[in-house]
């Protein structure tokens, strides 16, 4: 569950995901009934997913688990051709395509995350969320801090001197205003096919190639959407798979044998935590409110 889940966390303090010290985890979301909130936990007796939900949204939390959890996702004609791929996929063989049903909660973080690194975008986007998301619904013993995503509207009406204050430029602004003034129909593309869902996407602009794979990965349950255009990605399954670092057009040679299963074989070199050792220094943090 835990594996399956980690790529909906936007980094250790994502206001919208925490792990508590008993191991569940705990989401919240803006579902098309309203704010809600999920724990999920492991029994311990018979290892199935104990899930409770509160907020108007608990319902459709509850109805939407087994496509959060990859119930929808077949992995049947994934065939390892990789010694690290197929290690990884007998560590992990209960791992599974999540599909959240909930594009803006994907979408956002996927277009702070453009040209800077991880740490930027993650620190981007816990400001905005305790800025401007809700209080999320639960217990008094759910993790202390955690907020629901703000609706379209709160988005478009976020001040320009906000987003400077969260360190976000001008160009993912735009992007971000643009899709959440059509969040409704970016929200339909889940009952869309993987095409039409990646030509809606791309319509928004400054939604290119990489961030509607990003986005189709995580709401949509695409097991074959590719990343291009990630600084990381093609160096570390160039190395997983060859022990050299490749461009986009390598990667995409490389896994051309796990055709329609290739973000399931991606994953699998995530997993198991392999990449190039870093020998030169790291990209500094650019720090946008000083501009």
């Amino acid at each position: 569950m835990h594996a399956t889940l980690s790529s909906l966390r936007r980094g250790r303090g994502d206001p919208a995901y925490r792990t508590d010290p008993q191991g569940a985890i705990w989401r919240v979301s803006r579902t098309p009934d309203g704010p809600g909130t999920l724990r999920l936990a492991i029994s311990s007796a018979d290892a199935a997913v104990i899930a409770t939900a509160w907020g108007p949204g608990a319902a459709w939390l509850i109805e939407s688990l087994p496509a959060l959890l990859g119930a929808d996702d077949d992995p049947a004609g994934f065939v390892p051709c990789h010694e690290i791929v197929r290690q990884t996929a007998r560590r992990h063989r209960g791992w599974r395509v999540p599909a959240s049903g909930l594009v803006m909660e994907s979408l956002v973080p996927a277009i702070l995350e453009q040209k800077v690194t991880g740490r930027e975008a993650w620190r981007s986007w816990r400001e905005l969320m305790w800025r401007f998301g809700d209080p999320a619904p639960g217990p008094d013993t759910m993790p202390r801090g955690m907020r629901v995503i703000p609706a379209p509207r709160t988005w478009v009406q976020i001040p320009s001197w906000e987003w400077h204050r969260a360190g976000v430029d001008g160009g993912r602004v735009r992007a971000i205003r643009s899709a959440a003034a059509v969040a409704g129909r970016l929200e339909e593309t889940v009952r869309l096919g993987f095409v039409e869902a990646e030509r809606r996407l791309r319509l928004i602009p400054g939604v290119g190639v990489w961030t509607a794979a990003e986005v189709r990965q995580r709401a949509h349950g695409d097991a074959d959407a590719v990343s291009i255009g990630d600084f990381h990605l093609p160096g570390m399954v160039g190395w997983a798979l060859t022990g050299r670092k490749v461009d986009d057009a390598g990667m995409l040679e490389l896994l051309e044998p796990y055709a329609g299963h290739r973000y399931r074989a991606v994953r699998m070199i995530e997993l198991a935590g392999l990449g190039p050792p870093r020998r030169g220094p790291r990209f500094g943090v650019r720090d946008y409110r000083s501009m």
